[in-house]
């Protein structure tokens, strides 16, 4: 074997689709495009959206809601997610590597969902009142 004779398994490569090439070729004439309108001519074609000077659809409809930028940094976890990890003391560090938040993760909630026996310790990881109330009942503390 060369270099020189080496070539593509047969049937791997197929000639491309030569268009307005004559009647024989299956797409002679208007080469696909159907006849006249914007679409059949050369540079006739208009912006995603665009519905022929009609208000389009993405205009007609009110504008809704908004998505913070932020919660991508922001996450929350449950006692019932702290009750698992039975860990005496709970940080930002210790709940991505239990893959409880992402690695993109900043700042961290705990919220009241769940049952919490077990005594915890948060070092800056925040709580909503019911959670602290909770937290501290069980003898933890929080340190935020």
């Amino acid at each position: 074997m060369q270099l020189n004779n080496i070539k593509p398994a047969d049937g791997s490569k197929k000639a491309r689709r030569r268009v307005g090439r004559g009647i024989g070729s299956g797409l002679g004439k208007t080469a696909g495009r159907g006849h006249k309108g914007q679409k059949s001519r050369a540079g006739g074609f208009h912006k995603v959206g665009f519905e022929g000077g009609q208000m389009p659809m993405q205009r007609r409809l009110p504008k809704r809601g908004f998505k913070s930028h932020a919660l991508k940094y922001a996450g929350e976890i449950t006692l019932s997610d702290l009750q698992r990890l039975a860990l005496a003391e709970v940080d930002l560090l210790v709940l991505k590597q239990a893959g409880l938040v992402g690695d993109l993760v900043r700042t961290v909630k705990v919220v009241k969902t769940g049952e919490l026996s077990v005594k915890v310790s948060l070092k800056g990881v925040g709580a909503t009142a019911g959670a602290k109330a909770a937290i501290e009942a069980a003898g933890g503390s929080v340190a935020e």
